[in-house]
């Protein structure tokens, strides 16, 4: 793998303005659905994020592997410092932040005792909308693992385990066989894939007939409800994540996108705290019948628990509570004392 033809920047706009794009998408699927569960009813809104399942998740693991490349042949001590205790540590303070919040309805219905079993269960089944920055870890640990097989044999595995859709009901062994693919695909094709942006933000009008194709390719097989189905998803997944970066080089090339672009750089905090923006405005909206509208209330809670999260966020940057979304110094692995040879005397 290599990484000559890679960004030299650490920062990429149209990466950035991928990342705001899919962190809207997954905030927007938990508030419509949370919604529609909630009211019993489904709005408008069910289709948009029908439209929108085939390649959400896939593009943000793509994503994720991008500039693994760079970093993936460091010693194992940087690398788990980067890759693996980093999200640990974000994990570990969520959870449980989380489960402050849901401990009095939890406790209710399952007991103290029943309560802390499910806390417990947490480290090995990912609890709430965390699963994803559960799963990062593993996969970059797999991949450094393995970076003396052949990548070939390496996709092809992984692709094998989305087709088979296995389903054993433990969310970490069913997403890692689902979205390994995608993860891995970042990885190894992030020079093709950057090539891919470069060719459509010089030829954008191609481009734009292009997404217009894609488009109705996958709104078929959403509409036929075969979205889901083995070698469909998987390719429904691949060149979906290709449209989006596609969409992301395009609004790149105008500043007129820049707050999708904030929210990229930010994807972390928001996908960490929408629930909180999410929950309570979904409350208030329901339970006072403001907006009759289905559908505008699953949007108005998209928005909140985006503006929620990033409230937060600069609510507690500059205070000791920074810790909420910036790992302290405790949390990160220190450099092994160098020792130099002393002259002999």
């Amino acid at each position: 793998m290599g990484t000559g033809t890679l960004p030299a920047q650490d920062r990429v706009d149209w990466v950035d303005y991928a990342k705001g794009f899919c962190i809207i998408m997954v905030v927007m699927m938990h508030s419509t659905l949370g919604v529609e569960a909630a009211s019993g009813q489904t709005s408008w809104m069910h289709a948009v994020v029908a439209f929108a399942k085939p390649f959400r998740m896939p593009d943000f693991f793509m994503i994720s592997g991008l500039f693994l490349a760079r970093v993936i042949d460091r010693d194992w001590r940087t690398y788990i410092d980067r890759k693996v205790v980093h999200f640990v540590y974000f994990y570990l303070l969520w959870v449980t932040i989380q489960f402050a919040f849901k401990a009095p309805g939890l406790a209710a219905e399952h007991g103290p005792a029943g309560l802390a079993m499910l806390y417990a269960v947490s480290f090995i089944e990912p609890f709430g909308t965390l699963w994803f920055i559960y799963l990062l870890p593993i996969f970059f640990v797999i991949t450094k693992l393995t970076l003396r097989v052949p990548p070939l044999v390496i996709f092809a595995c992984a692709a094998a385990l989305e087709i088979a859709h296995i389903e054993t009901g433990w969310t970490v062994i069913d997403e890692f066989a689902a979205r390994f693919v995608y993860f891995y695909a970042g990885y190894l094709l992030a020079s093709r894939i950057f090539l891919v942006a470069a060719t459509v933000q010089a030829r954008p009008w191609l481009a734009a007939v292009g997404l217009g194709g894609w488009v109705l390719f996958n709104g078929f097989y959403v509409v036929l409800g075969i979205d889901g189905k083995p070698f469909i998803s998987l390719t429904l997944g691949l060149v979906g994540a290709g449209a989006v970066v596609a969409v992301s080089a395009l609004m790149a090339k105008s500043h007129a996108f820049a707050g999708l672009r904030y929210l990229g750089r930010n994807s972390i905090v928001v996908y960490l705290a929408f629930f909180l923006g999410m929950a309570a405005s979904r409350t208030v909206l329901l339970n006072t019948g403001l907006i009759a509208d289905i559908g505008s209330v699953a949007l108005l809670v998209t928005a909140c628990g985006i503006a929620g999260a990033l409230a937060l966020f600069f609510a507690v940057r500059a205070t000791p509570l920074k810790f909420l979304f910036e790992r302290p110094a405790w949390a990160r692995l220190k450099d092994r004392p160098k020792y130099a040879l002393q002259p002999a005397e």
